[in-house]
């Protein structure tokens, strides 16, 4: 019998953390990576991509936890949200507090063997994560928010490979910040017919009719930002072909958003790993030829 309970507390709360679906883990690690290569002309240290690679999981799954609990009287009403723990009532308020606590304790030792500079980002990092799950209910923009806690890795990784946090670095995060603003008013568009209902903010909302367009807009800047970076690295050829790689999977996006059918739009969300991935591969064989 305790045996049972504790697995069953256990898939709650990894539940809680969404370990069960990494897509959030990645869309995160993936800018990231692009920082600590740019940072180092494609020669970062193992030790720091190890160290940034385990953050970005734990901070993820803080994260989530603090979304769940601000959302706790809400995801109950939504529809692909009904089932989380919260929602269901499998977790309490102080069970999740704690669990948040915990991981971004976790968070920080990790970050200890690390500068001073990395440690001082380290605080907006935190407070910009765990703030954002609020945000839905003024900001008319909440996704833009997001998109500053998503990027926040990039000017960590920079501190913490040399110690700076040059112009590039805010320009990457910028380029950065137009990316999570895209792919995740995809994924609010998904949800648009519920949060009408209740009530909070989303881009989705807030672009009302424009929302398609205001997807590719963003992807549009993004890209655009991701060349002009490249240009000032006077990248290779790979980086080119891995963001022409990135603008047909966007294209390909269009064709799922353009009906604002809710499913197509949650795999367009989704579909934003690949392009990350395939930024990140053409900028590791930019510097290796």
């Amino acid at each position: 019998m305790a045996t049972a309970r504790l697995r069953e507390r256990y898939e709650n709360y990894r539940q809680l953390m969404r370990w069960d679906k990494p897509i959030g883990t990645l869309l995160l690690l993936w800018p990231t990576l692009w920082g600590l290569w740019m940072a180092t002309g494609g020669k970062p240290h193992l030790p720091i991509v190890a160290i940034f690679c385990l953050g970005t999981f734990l901070m993820r799954s803080a994260g989530c936890v603090i979304n769940d609990y601000a959302d706790r009287d809400i995801d109950a009403h939504v529809a692909r949200t009904s089932q989380r723990p919260f929602a269901r009532g499998a977790v309490s308020k102080k069970e999740a507090l704690l669990l948040a606590a915990f991981l971004a304790l976790l968070s920080f030792l990790l970050v200890l063997p690390l500068n001073n500079l990395t440690k001082l980002l380290s605080i907006p990092a935190v407070l910009v994560a765990a703030s954002y799950p609020f945000t839905k209910r003024f900001f008319p923009m909440p996704q833009a928010y997001l998109g500053i806690a998503f990027s926040f890795g990039i000017p960590m990784g920079f501190a913490a490979e040399t110690g700076a946090v040059p112009p590039l670095a805010w320009l990457l995060l910028l380029a950065n910040l137009f990316w999570v603003v895209a792919y995740d008013t995809a994924y609010a568009m998904a949800d648009k017919p519920d949060d009408l209902k209740i009530g909070i903010q989303t881009s989705a909302i807030t672009l009302g009719d424009y929302d398609v367009a205001g997807v590719m807009l963003c992807h549009a800047v993004f890209l655009a930002l991701m060349a002009g970076i490249g240009l000032h690295l006077a990248l290779a050829w790979p980086y080119y072909l891995g963001l022409a790689a990135a603008a047909a999977l966007i294209g390909l996006q269009y064709r799922d958003i353009k009906d604002r059918d809710r499913a197509k739009c949650f795999k367009a969300f989704l579909d934003n790993n690949r392009v990350g991935a395939a930024m990140f591969a053409g900028l590791v064989l930019s510097y290796l030829v």
